[in-house]
């Protein structure tokens, strides 16, 4: 059976419910980890201590793009910041060279927990980006 891939880190697209301006330059952060717990019972004839797994976590995901005019970022953050829970799911597609889908990287209950614009430098030679940082939920790999 062949092996497939890998593949190259600059053909993906950003899928996020109900938003469709949604063109990233870097995605980074897509982790996730299983704490663990180390137990022994104090009558345990072998001294050794067990590992039972424990709390799972997802790390936070960094989105970039070159800074546009919409403000659809802008406003689902802004509902988040007056109290609404307007969670997302959001779905990272890696393409292979032709542009074929190859691997899925699913957040489920996404939301913008930051936003950062710039820096803005009138000497750099540069495009105006825009940082958006999402806490989610549970990460899916298919």
């Amino acid at each position: 059976m062949p092996i497939n891939g890998p593949w190259g880190a600059f053909n993906f697209v950003v899928e996020i419910d109900g938003i469709d301006e949604a063109g990233f330059a870097e995605v980074s952060g897509l982790s996730f980890e299983t704490e663990l717990i180390r137990y022994r019972n104090g009558d345990d004839k072998v001294n050794r201590v067990r590992t039972i797994p424990g709390l799972h976590k997802v790390g936070d995901v960094t989105l970039k793009r070159g800074l546009v005019a919409s403000t659809a970022f802008y406003q689902w953050l802004r509902g988040i910041a007056d109290g609404q829970d307007d969670v997302r799911n959001v779905v990272i597609v890696l393409h292979d060279d032709a542009r074929q889908p190859v691997k899925r990287f699913k957040l489920t209950r996404a939301r913008i927990i930051k936003h950062t614009s710039g820096p803005l430098n009138a000497a750099a030679n540069a495009i105006a980006m825009e940082e958006l940082v999402l806490a989610h939920e549970r990460l899916e790999i298919e």
